[in-house]
C-alpha cells in the first residue's frame, strides 16, 4: 500500500473515481454524472476555477458540478492527473480538448508555473501547426469542443496552417516542413540525426491532399475551402477537392462518376477515422461551395449531385440552384447523365419536369441567341447558335429515349419539344424519330393528339429519307402523311430547279454561286443523292450539245458548197464535177454517152448485150435529171 499523501494513480469503483493517495476526499466534482472524489490542495494549486469555488464555500467538504465540461469525464481525469503531478502525454489527438479543458478550469501560470494551459499552447504552436498530419488530427478531434476551440482561435490557426501548406510549393522549402513526419523528407530520404540527406521534391501534384481533408467534418471542410480560396488557390483545384469530398461521402454519386479517375495520395489518412457526415447538409454545403464553372465532367458531377439531392429531399432552394447551374452548361451534358429517374410518387420513369426546367434555365442564359433578325443574322454562320444546336440535338435524343414510357403524357412530349425555339433545329429528323417512337409505344392515342404532336414538326426541314419514311408511315395521321407528300414534292422541284439554275450559272461567265442558293440546292444528307444524279445528267447534256453543234456545222458547210456550185456555169454542164465536189459517186456511163450506131459487120456478144440494155438506161436518165 502506498504511503499516505503519495499519489500512485486513480481507480474506479462503479461509476465513481477515487484517488490512491490514502487520504479521505474533501471535494467531490461531478462531470456528466460521474463523481470524482478528490482533494482540495492539488486542485486549488493548479485550477483557478476550483480555487474560487473553494473560497466561496465555507464547508470543509463540498460537491462541485461542472456542466458541459470540454471532453467530458475522460478529459477531466487527464486534467486531474496533471494537478496531482502524474505524467500526462500531449498528442495531436487530445491537444485541442486538453487546451479547451485547461482554459475551462483556468489552469494558467498564475496558479502554477508551466501549467497545463501554457503547456498545451506551446505544444500546439510548436508541434501541431507545423505538421500536416498532426494538424489534420487536431482538427478532426476538435468537433466535441468546436465552440470553445473557435474562441481560442485554435480552428482558424489550423485552417490557416493547412491552407498555407497546400498553397505553397514544398519544393521551395529545403526541409523545414514536418508535414510528412519527423523522420522522412518529402523526397523519401531518411534523415540521419535530424540532418537532411539532400533529397528534394522535384514535383508535387496538386491533388495529394484531397484524401486527407476528406476526413474532416462538413463544417470544417467548408471553412478550409473558404480559407484556401482567400489565400488564392486556383479554382480548378478547389473544385477537384470539392468533387472528391462529395464522391467519398455520397456513395450514390459514384455511379455517375465512374468515368472519372481519382488518384489517392495521402500521408495522414492511415491514422484518421472517417467523419460522420449528414448527407443533406453536405449537398447544401457543396452547392454553395462550387463556383460558376463550365466543363463536361463538371456538368456530369452537377447532374449526379442533382440526382442525389432529389433522392434525399434537400431544400427547394438547393435544387433550384443545381438545376440553374446545369442549365447554364446544358450544351456539354450527355444523354445518360440527363436521364434522371423520377423518385417521387409519379408514374413516369424519368423526371421530365426537371429536364424541362433545366431547358428553361438554359434558354434564360442563352436568350441573346433568340433575339436576332433572320434577314440580318444567319443561324448557320452564327457562333452563338452552336450551343443551341447541341442542346436541340440532345433534347431530341432525350425525347426519343423517354418516349417508350407508356405513362408519359402527350403534353409532356410537346412541352419538351416546344421548350426550344424553332430556329434551334436546322433539321427536324431527330424530332420526327422521337415522335415516331412515341406513337409506336402509345398506339391508343387519338388522331387529334397525334396531330397536335405532329404540329411541332416543320416538314420543310425534313430530309428526303425522313420524308420517304413519313409518307409511308401508317402510324401518322392521314392529313400529316399528305402534308409530308406535298412538301416532299416541293423539295424535289426546288432541288431540280436549283440544279438547272446552277448548270446555267456555271456555263455563263458569272461569279460564284451565292451561299443561300447553294444552301437551297444542297440540303443536308437527303439532297446529296439528288445532286449526284443531276451531275450525271449535266455531263450527258453537255455531250449532246457538243454533238448537235458538230452536226450543225457540217450541215452549214454542205449547204454553202451546194450554193456555190449552182452559181457556176461549168458545174451545170458537168454533173459529175458537182457530184465529185459534194462527195457523191456516179456509175460509169461511157456506153450510154455514145450515139446510137449499128455495127455493119454483125453483132458481137458484147454488142448485143449493150444493145439489149440501152433503151432502159436512156429512159432512166431522162426521167430523173440531176437538177
Amino acid at each position: 500500500m502506498a504511503p499516505a499523501g503519495k499519489v500512485t494513480g486513480f481507480h474506479k469503483e462503479g461509476s465513481d473515481w477515487f484517488c490512491n493517495a490514502g487520504l479521505p476526499s474533501d471535494i467531490t466534482v461531478v462531470v456528466d454524472g460521474i463523481k470524482f472524489h478528490l482533494h482540495k490542495f492539488p486542485l486549488v494549486s493548479k485550477c483557478g476555477k476550483i480555487a474560487r469555488i473553494c473560497e466561496e464555500s465555507s464547508e470543509k467538504a463540498f460537491i462541485a458540478a461542472f456542466e458541459e465540461f470540454p471532453g467530458g469525464p475522460d478529459t477531466f481525469l487527464i486534467a486531474v492527473k496533471f494537478c496531482y503531478g502524474l505524467r500526462v502525454e500531449l498528442t495531436p489527438r487530445n491537444i485541442v480538448i486538453l487546451y479547451c479543458a485547461a482554459d475551462y478550469l483556468q489552469m494558467t501560470d498564475e496558479y502554477g508555473e508551466d501549467n497545463l494551459l501554457s503547456k498545451s499552447e506551446n505544444f500546439f504552436h510548436k508541434n501541431v501547426l507545423h505538421n500536416w498530419k498532426d494538424c489534420i488530427l487536431a482538427l478532426q478531434s476538435s468537433n466535441p469542443v468546436i465552440a470553445r476551440a473557435e474562441k481560442l482561435q485554435i480552428i482558424s490557426k489550423c485552417l490557416s496552417s493547412l491552407s498555407m501548406m497546400v498553397c505553397t510549393d514544398p519544393s521551395l522549402f529545403g526541409w523545414p516542413m514536418m508535414m510528412y513526419g519527423s523522420l522522412q523528407s518529402p523526397g523519401g530520404s531518411i534523415l540521419w540525426n535530424g540532418i537532411n540527406t539532400g533529397a528534394r521534391i522535384q514535383s508535387v501534384e496538386s491533388d495529394w491532399w484531397f484524401e486527407d481533408i476528406s476526413y474532416l467534418s462538413v463544417g470544417l471542410f467548408e471553412r478550409l475551402i473558404y480559407t484556401m480560396e482567400t489565400r488564392g488557390l486556383r479554382p480548378e483545384i478547389l473544385v477537384g477537392a470539392i468533387m472528391y469530398y462529395a464522391r467519398k461521402h455520397l456513395p450514390g454519386l459514384g455511379r455517375w462518376q465512374s468515368g472519372q479517375s481519382w488518384k489517392t495520395r495521402t500521408f495522414a489518412s492511415f491514422s484518421l477515422t472517417p467523419a460522420v457526415v449528414d448527407q443533406k447538409v453536405l449537398i447544401e454545403t457543396i452547392e454553395k461551395l462550387i463556383p460558376e464553372k463550365k466543363g463536361k465532367s463538371f456538368c456530369r458531377f452537377l447532374l449526379g449531385l442533382l440526382r442525389v439531392a432529389l433522392i434525399l429531399g434537400v431544400s427547394q432552394m438547393c435544387k433550384d440552384s443545381l438545376e440553374r447551374r446545369v442549365g447554364m452548361q446544358l450544351e456539354v451534358a450527355t444523354l445518360d447523365s440527363l436521364l434522371i429517374p423520377a423518385y417521387s410518387d409519379s408514374d413516369t420513369l424519368y423526371n421530365v419536369d426537371c429536364v424541362e426546367r433545366i431547358i428553361h434555365h438554359f434558354m434564360a442564359s442563352e436568350s441573346r441567341i433568340t433575339l436576332f433578325s433572320p434577314s440580318s443574322l444567319d443561324l448557320e454562320t452564327s457562333p452563338s447558335s452552336e450551343p443551341l444546336r447541341k442542346v436541340a440535338k440532345l433534347i431530341d435524343n432525350y425525347i426519343a429515349e423517354v418516349a417508350s414510357d407508356i405513362h408519359l403524357k402527350p403534353r409532356k412530349i410537346r412541352s419538351l419539344a416546344e421548350a426550344l425555339p424553332e430556329s434551334s433545329r436546322p433539321l427536324h429528323d431527330g424530332l420526327y424519330r422521337a415522335l415516331d417512337i412515341y406513337f409506336k409505344a402509345h398506339p391508343w392515342l387519338s388522331e387529334k393528339e397525334k396531330e397536335e404532336l405532329c404540329n411541332t414538326i416543320d416538314y420543310q426541314k425534313l430530309s428526303i429519307d425522313a420524308c420517304a419514311h413519313a409518307s409511308q408511315n401508317a402510324r401518322l395521321p392521314l392529313r400529316v402523311a399528305l402534308q409530308v407528300l406535298f412538301f416532299e414534292q416541293m423539295q424535289l422541284r426546288t432541288a431540280l430547279a436549283g440544279c438547272l439554275h446552277v448548270m446555267d450559272t456555271e456555263s455563263a461567265p458569272a461569279g460564284p454561286i451565292p451561299r443561300d442558293m447553294l444552301g437551297q440546292i444542297v440540303q443536308r444528307d437527303g439532297w446529296r443523292t439528288v445532286v449526284q444524279v443531276n451531275q450525271v445528267l449535266k455531263v450527258d447534256m453537255d455531250n449532246m450539245r457538243s454533238r448537235v453543234g458538230e452536226l450543225e456545222e457540217e450541215f452549214s458547210k454542205i449547204k454553202q458548197e451546194m450554193k456555190r456550185v449552182t452559181k457556176s456555169h461549168s458545174s451545170l454542164s458537168s454533173p459529175r464535177l458537182v457530184a465529185r465536189k459534194i462527195g457523191c459517186k456516179l456509175v460509169p456511163r461511157s456506153s450510154y454517152a455514145e450515139p446510137d450506131t449499128v455495127d455493119i459487120t454483125g453483132p458481137t456478144p458484147r454488142a448485143s448485150v449493150e444493145q439489149a440494155h440501152r433503151p432502159h438506161h436512156s429512159r432512166h436518165w431522162k426521167s430523173f435529171p440531176m437538177f
